[in-house]
């Protein structure tokens, strides 16, 4: 183990140093390896092949679904609907905070060790990941006000006492950037009179202080303790607002950065297999940043997708999604995008600053408001508040175009899908996309919240009704997505680090790209009718190799002269390949 504990002091020292250059950088690394050490791997060269065309997360909540005769815990229901329904179609499951909490869904969590008993148990959490690769969340910029260690910091108690940051409220904080628009410092009262705390998110939500590093040991612990639970993705939760440094923005800032290379030797040290997500919510080119030099997070949000290809399909055209594709660079070795477009929390509009024009930002802003969405948003240096984001329903977000409620719903959902699916990255679906879930106003209205919108709870018996039901939306959609999963699972063009090359299309309601796979042996051009009018071109602009023989993977279709006009309907899809596998 010697030779291992030199291997780790070698690759953190200067992350250390980084982090705490006034500290003894000897006594944390060996502090760090003490906890690291009983959990060390047999091999700790990290495997750089992670993932596969196989690989597809599914997002959820603990009580997504819940049995009303309450026979089963939350947990245990969600496993036999896992099981039932979506064993050959996903590979692993993001069970949101699964932990006692106070406020935001979880995201607010008062012990990071527990399970919330309203959920289940932690026997719970390891039968699912032992069924399927597991996404756990590490909550580690802030916890709730009601945690064990706020309480030890109102008392004066160790080891909370010295785990946040307080500030004199008359401090010029004008340059840091805010994610909500509440205030920043929080007053309260401890047995040493009123102070004011750091609080990025919420009241209820008070950051870590970093800077001590015996909140980085602390926190490295809750990390060991849920990679031996099982969970093989660790999702960094708000990451980018991990340190604080007064007359900076505290956002990106360096030593985050190294914050989240540290965690990463950690986890290579334990599990090579294991990959750190980070969930930072902010324009295109500062969240590419967090991939670093290929040593950083192994996965990253593909952020700017969900409100880029929503744009499309309202408008109708492809430029600024096309645009935008062309200018992402493949993820690097090791690495790859995460994509999605929707999630617990809503459209992210940040994103979108800088791709998107302020006309077409606000028109994107205010269909999705006529559809039934609400509008959440953030303060800005200058006090002013800006959109933040768009809390709706996906399947309520395709309800029609800027130009009004359509017909198109179901089709133009499949589509966008279909889109997300079948590009470079991991495709993740949250469980109201699979189960085409709509707006969620009693949610909305019984809680005040607007992303309550979005976060419906199935009833088990109603949900397996509706997916009984031939006529159901909710079973078209489920059938559907799922069938486009297990013709996907088996292109291995569609690798997630796959090539993938952005095509000029023959309109702009069309949008094409082209996806061949790592070993040459498969092509597949993607090609997506945005409108709702069908679109008919000649496939042999698409240059297909007369000696291949292709066809359309979605509808069987042989393709016998690629000089013969080939139509889309509106919002069809077309996977065109010289191979099927």
């Amino acid at each position: 183990m010697s030779n291992y504990q030199e291997i780790f002091a070698m690759r953190v020292r200067s992350l250390v140093e980084t982090l705490y250059p006034d500290r003894n950088s000897d006594q944390i690394i060996e502090q760090l390896f003490t906890r690291i050490a009983p959990h060390c791997a047999a091999s700790i060269e990290e495997n750089l092949e992670k993932w596969s065309q196989h690989t597809v997360i599914l997002i959820t909540y603990g009580d997504s679904i819940y049995d009303p005769t309450q026979q089963q815990t939350p947990l245990t229901t969600l496993h036999h609907f896992l099981r039932t329904y979506l064993r050959r179609t996903i590979s692993g499951v993001h069970i949101l905070p699964f932990c006692p909490y106070s406020s935001d869904d979880g995201f607010a969590v008062i012990d990071y060790l527990q399970v919330n008993p309203n959920l289940g148990t932690w026997e719970d959490i390891k039968a699912i990941a032992q069924d399927f690769d597991l996404m756990a969340d590490l909550v580690l910029n802030h916890v709730s006000s009601e945690s064990i260690w706020f309480e030890q910091f109102k008392n004066n108690q160790s080891p909370g006492k010295d785990y946040f940051i307080t500030v004199d409220p008359d401090t010029d904080i004008s340059q840091v950037v805010r994610p909500r628009s509440g205030p920043l410092l929080i007053p309260v009262t401890t047995t040493e009179g009123e102070k004011y705390v750091w609080a990025t998110f919420s009241e209820d939500q008070i950051d870590l202080n970093f800077a001590n590093p015996q909140v980085l040991l602390a926190i490295v612990e809750v990390l060991l303790f849920y990679m031996q639970t099982g969970a093989k993705y660790i999702r960094l939760d708000a990451v980018a607002y991990l340190w604080k440094q007064l007359g900076t923005p505290c956002i990106h800032l360096p030593e985050t950065h190294a914050a989240i290379r540290l965690l990463r030797e950690i986890l290579q040290m334990v599990d090579p297999q294991a990959a750190i997500i980070t969930e930072t919510n902010v324009p295109n080119r500062e969240n590419l940043s967090y991939f670093g030099n290929c040593n950083e997070a192994h996965l990253i949000y593909n952020f700017s997708l969900p409100p880029l290809l929503i744009h499309a399909l309202l408008e109708g055209r492809s430029d600024y999604l096309r645009t935008w594709m062309m200018s992402m660079p493949p993820a690097p070795r090791g690495c790859a995008y995460f994509n999605f477009i929707a999630s617990h929390d809503g459209i992210g509009l940040r994103p979108a600053e800088g791709l998107l024009s302020v006309e077409e930002f606000y028109r994107l802003v205010n269909t999705l408001k006529d559809f039934g969405g609400e509008i959440s948003y953030r303060r800005n240096p200058n006090g002013s508040e800006s959109p933040y984001e768009v809390n709706i329903s996906l399947f309520d977000a395709m309800k029609g175009t800027v130009r009004g409620l359509d017909q198109w719903q179901i089709e133009r959902f499949i589509c966008a899908n279909t889109l997300m699916m079948s590009l470079e990255g991991i495709p993740g679906f949250y469980i109201h996309t699979f189960l085409g879930t709509k707006n969620d106003r009693r949610g909305l209205e019984a809680t005040g919240r607007k992303r309550s919108i979005n976060r419906y709870c199935w009833d088990i018996e109603n949900l397996e009704q509706q997916l009984n039901d031939p006529d159901s939306s909710h079973r078209i959609v489920f059938h559907r997505l799922s069938q486009l999963l297990k013709i996907r699972c088996r292109q291995p063009a569609f690798h997630p680090n796959a090539t993938q090359y952005t095509l000029h299309p023959f309109n702009r309601v069309l949008f094409m790209f082209w996806r061949q796979s790592m070993m040459r042996d498969q092509g597949l051009f993607c090609i997506f009718n945005l409108s709702d009018r069908a679109q008919t071109f000649p496939l042999s602009n698409l240059n297909l190799t007369l000696t291949d023989q292709w066809s359309d993977l979605i509808s069987g279709q042989i393709i016998t002269d690629i000089y013969e006009p080939f139509t889309l309907q509106p919002y069809q899809s077309a996977w065109i390949t010289n191979k099927v596998f």
